[in-house]
């Protein structure tokens, strides 16, 4: 169907609604290039990890991701509702911004629901678009996330582009919910809406929620009470203290900003002779325009930036977590501790002769001293240390070679009248410093050296509690056993099915009325497939999750400053002509983006720094070191975070420079 219509521009013409649609669409995704590129961003994400839920190559790899699709749906789910909200604000923003234009539509004779469906189909088709170049570019993200899969397990990884049907169509319906939902109610309000409402639909703000001082300086202060309140809660861990903890943080956000939103102007119109000094009227009366009727906006992207930042902390906690856990498990390329004062089980020793190319190997136990002298000085020193033992475990030297061997590490000499201290990392230095003689089996001996490579000192049946004394063979004679012990260096890696034969044989052996259900078996290749599993699971969707959030978090900020353009042109303009050089300009551009972008970030990171670092120290002593430690991981996750931010801010303050300031 045609119809005639008045455009100032091109005059008198004849188009149809689909050719407008296509016409305003194109004109949308010009003038909107930042919220189109995140839709692409959105359709990239989705549907590349949607293709690792259709993927058999990936399931396949270990029992351990068996519930990797489940995961990966329940993330996107949640993924969904935060880009369906992007969608629905972008959405409802465009209407506000053109609610002339589709007023000019009713008054020149267009009927409410074609008005309606016109800029439902508008929309639709930059949804489409953005889908399908987003669909084209998962494949080659999904591409690097497999690789980053098949190199978490040690195999090789070849390019091999495929295009999954199973993806492709959870992923569009994905989107048709996330537009479906988003267009309804614009919809719904264009096909109620007369000329009056559209025409000056662009005028509705927020509106200054907080006009009296006093109301305004007591809601700043009691939230910011809560904000340390809150986030102290969050700190304490447990699930009441986190929900009670979490509502105290969400209302110090929305107090915080409407309070201080609505008390800028306030604060300068008391201090006239501030507002004067250099650029501030210039930068501040643009700000106060804006942000006094958006506290309720940045309240919400503050909120969603500190749980980007929660959530980029967990996954390299966790990342962090996991990988300690491993490297200091998969020292040996088998291991198995015996709980009890009984030797290796002979069916143990079986299988591996008949399953297991062993090429160096090694039965051992781990003895006890008659006191807890040096356990005594570990817990003395402040060191977070948990006493598992009471008395002092200790090695054999000619065993503690042996295994340093099979480990792969290079020799130590043990001098006459000395004894060795191998410990975690964490302890070295407060290690180091004892200088105590122990006495054992009638030697009288005097500190030799500390130790700090990975030797599974773990609690349980491990070498040692954290630590482990080493000493002359002869010196531990007589002593009583903690437990015993098989290390082993193999030909080729114990395979998933033999670790899994082992932990059958020690299931067995606890039906045969021997407990051996305590017994500790390792294998260097199931640690590593365990790690690369957790980090699948845990990781993965926890980083996007935070990606999600931050790009439509940006992205809402962004639109918001873009729409000013023809404002701060006409600003800049007038500011020319009154014999402001560009350079200044400028000056004031970039000082009015500073503090634009900063504010809403600048909560999130006190809250989120603290809550990381507390939740960094959760974990066992020793785990988080090196690139895993706490303050490693505050500082990876702020530098993950400003990295897109920072693309953001970019992106908005070139395009805005290059149109509004003049030439």
């Amino acid at each position: 169907m045609k119809f005639w219509m008045f455009l100032p521009r091109w005059g008198v013409m004849s188009v149809t609604l689909s050719e407008l649609s296509l016409r305003n669409a194109k004109r949308q995704t010009k003038d909107y290039l930042v919220y189109f590129v995140t839709v692409v961003m959105a359709a990239t994400l989705l549907y590349s990890f949607n293709g690792l839920v259709f993927s058999q190559e990936i399931i396949t790899l270990s029992k351990g991701i068996s519930m990797l699709p489940l995961i990966i749906v329940l993330a996107s789910v949640v993924v969904v509702y935060i880009f369906g909200w992007l969608v629905a604000y972008a959405t409802r923003f465009m209407l506000l911004r053109r609610g002339r234009e589709l007023g000019t539509y009713l008054l020149i004779g267009l009927e409410n629901r074609k008005v309606a469906r016109l800029f439902f189909l508008e929309n639709l088709a930059v949804g489409g678009c953005a889908l399908a170049l987003g669909t084209a570019l998962g494949g080659l993200l999904y591409q690097a996330f497999r690789a980053i899969v098949l190199t978490l397990f040690g195999l090789p990884y070849t390019f091999s582009f495929g295009f999954s049907l199973p993806a492709l169509g959870l992923t569009v319906l994905y989107f048709a919910l996330i537009y479906l939902f988003a267009l309804r109610r614009s919809r719904k309000y264009i096909r109620k809406a007369n000329i009056h409402d559209l025409i000056y639909v662009d005028q509705i703000n927020e509106g200054m929620v907080i006009h009296t001082g006093k109301v305004r300086r007591w809601v700043f202060s009691v939230s910011i009470v809560l904000g340390v309140i809150g986030t102290c809660l969050l700190m304490a861990g447990g699930s009441i203290f986190g929900i009670i903890g979490a509502g105290c943080v969400i209302v110090f956000l929305f107090g915080f900003f409407l309070s201080f939103a609505s008390g800028v102007p306030a604060f300068f119109d008391k201090r006239p002779a501030r507002k004067y000094q250099g650029q501030t009227l210039l930068v501040f009366r643009t700000l106060t325009s804006k942000l006094a009727t958006m506290g309720t906006l940045m309240a919400v992207i503050s909120l969603i930036f500190t749980a980007t930042l929660i959530s980029e902390g967990s996954g390299m906690m966790f990342r962090g977590l996991f990988a300690g856990r491993a490297a200091e498990s998969a020292c040996f390329d088998l291991y198995i501790g015996v709980a009890g004062d009984e030797p290796l089980s002979q069916d143990y020793l079986d299988y591996i002769q008949a399953n297991v190319s062993v090429e160096q190997e090694l039965s051992y136990s781990i003895y006890q001293a008659k006191d807890s002298q040096v356990m005594d000085y570990v817990e003395s020193g402040g060191e977070d240390y948990y006493r598992y033992f009471d008395h002092d475990p200790v090695l054999r030297y000619s065993d503690y070679a042996a295994l340093r061997t099979i480990a792969g590490y290079p020799a130590v000499e043990l001098k006459p009248g000395e004894y060795l201290i191998h410990c975690r990392g964490y302890l070295e230095k407060h290690m180091t410093g004892y200088t105590q003689p122990i006495s054992l089996g009638g030697l009288n001996l005097i500190p030799g050296g500390v130790h700090t490579e990975h030797l599974l000192q773990n609690y349980d049946t491990g070498n040692g509690a954290r630590y482990i004394l080493v000493v002359p063979d002869e010196a531990t004679e007589g002593l009583p056993v903690f437990h015993h012990a098989y290390a082993a260096k193999t030909v080729q890696p114990v395979t998933e099915a033999q670790f899994n034969d082992l932990c059958d044989i020690n299931y067995g052996l606890g039906a045969k009325g021997l407990d051996p259900s305590y017994d500790e078996i390792h294998t260097k290749a199931q640690e590593a497939a365990d790690m690369a599993s957790q980090t699948v699971l845990c990781v993965f969707p926890l980083f996007f999750l935070a990606l999600a959030l931050t790009m439509t978090a940006a992205t809402i900020l962004t639109i918001q400053q873009l729409s000013e353009t023809g404002r701060y042109r006409q600003q800049f303009q007038l500011l020319q002509k009154l014999g402001m050089g560009r350079r200044e300009m400028a000056k004031a551009l970039g000082r009015q983006f500073a503090i634009y972008y900063a504010l809403p970030a600048v909560p999130p990171v006190l809250i989120g720094v603290p809550f990381i670092l507390n939740l960094s120290h959760a974990p066992e002593p020793g785990v988080m070191v090196g690139m895993n430690s706490p303050g490693a991981i505050v500082l990876i996750s702020l530098g993950i975070f400003f990295l897109i931010y920072a693309i953001y801010i970019l992106l908005a303050y070139t395009s805005l420079k290059r149109n509004v300031l003049p030439k």
